[in-house]
């Protein structure tokens, strides 16, 4: 259950020792040669200012004898150089993966009392921490489980375009998922053959069922598999076979996809596009083929923060 009163979102000791017990369940490693026994801690002491005149020291700081270097639990993550508070950091990683329809950088900013930019910025670090790893994920299916592919849209239609302004163009996203489990989900360019078939060679295993609508897309991808059926929704087909054809699961995410879209955040550039769609399948992974709770997915999403960094150009920004 979500505590807010937890001092982990409102102390900056607790939320150092939480963060600590998160990423060294068995004390402090270097990030810099993975050592442990080499590893002490180094406080530093604070500088004098008119506000707090005499230095106190200050913990969370640790020294590696092996390399030499000095750290903190942030160093090597989406955290580090960050000026903002861990408190404020920990209320934010819980925030973001409790939203099942995601939480906009406004909302956010003004649940933690920080400027639109800032909040933007944990914002997409965290969905960086989100974001697998290269390895972290490996393909769905195999063993004749039935993986479902669809595709939609997200972006601007020609009646909410503004008058002698160009019509925003429709971004697709390509969605393979494993019935009960877990769900691959890519933007692409455009949907095409060979994109498609790039798609589902690189995260779906051969050895799948492969469930699809008419598109003629997969018509030449699907023979890779070992077996495909596909529903006609342009006849209004969307079941067969006693329910056991169909796309309905892919549609279902693809719903969460266009309701955070358009009811949370109502625009997303093409620039930033994947790290929400990232965010999303994070959350319905650890929801749906997990069957992790808020403060599970929480944990997860720490984890996940740990060998990452994420910089932008100040042109980058709000892009």
């Amino acid at each position: 259950m979500f505590d807010i009163t937890n001092p982990i979102f409102s102390d900056e000791e607790k939320a150092r020792e939480h963060l600590e017990a998160q990423r060294w369940p068995h004390g402090a490693v270097c990030p810099f040669c993975n050592k442990l026994d080499t590893v002490k801690a180094a406080p530093m002491m604070s500088k004098p200012s008119k506000k707090n005149p005499v230095s106190k020291p200050v913990y969370g700081f640790y020294h590696c004898r092996e390399c030499r270097k000095r750290f903190t639990v942030c160093t090597g993550t989406v955290m580090e150089r960050s000026h903002i508070p861990l408190a404020k950091w920990m209320l934010a990683f819980r925030l973001m993966a409790a939203s099942k329809k995601g939480m906009s950088a406004h909302q956010l900013g003004r649940m933690l009392g920080v400027s639109y930019k800032s909040a933007w910025f944990l914002e997409m670090r965290i969905r960086e921490a989100m974001t697998p790893a290269d390895g972290e994920s490996g393909p769905i299916g195999g063993g004749n489980l039935v993986v479902e592919s669809d595709e939609t849209y997200v972006g601007g239609s020609a009646r909410n375009a503004h008058k002698g302004k160009p019509i925003p163009r429709k971004h697709a996203v390509v969605t393979l998922v494993e019935r009960d489990g877990q769900v691959r989900a890519k933007h692409v360019a455009n949907v095409t053959a060979k994109n498609v078939k790039e798609h589902l060679n690189a995260s779906v295993d051969k050895a799948s069922y492969l469930m699809t609508d008419e598109s003629k897309v997969y018509v030449k991808p699907a023979k890779a598999f070992s077996g495909h059926a596909s529903v006609n929704h342009s006849q209004d087909e969307y079941v067969r076979l006693g329910g056991f054809v169909h796309v309905n699961t892919a549609e279902s995410f693809h719903a969460i996809i266009k309701r955070q879209m358009y009811g949370t955040h109502h625009a997303v550039s093409e620039h930033h596009l994947q790290r929400y769609i990232n965010e999303i399948a994070f959350k319905w992974n650890h929801r749906i083929a997990l069957g992790i709770d808020d403060a599970g997915r929480t944990a997860a999403a720490i984890k996940g923060a740990e060998g990452k960094r994420l910089t932008y150009r100040r042109t980058d920004y709000y892009a």
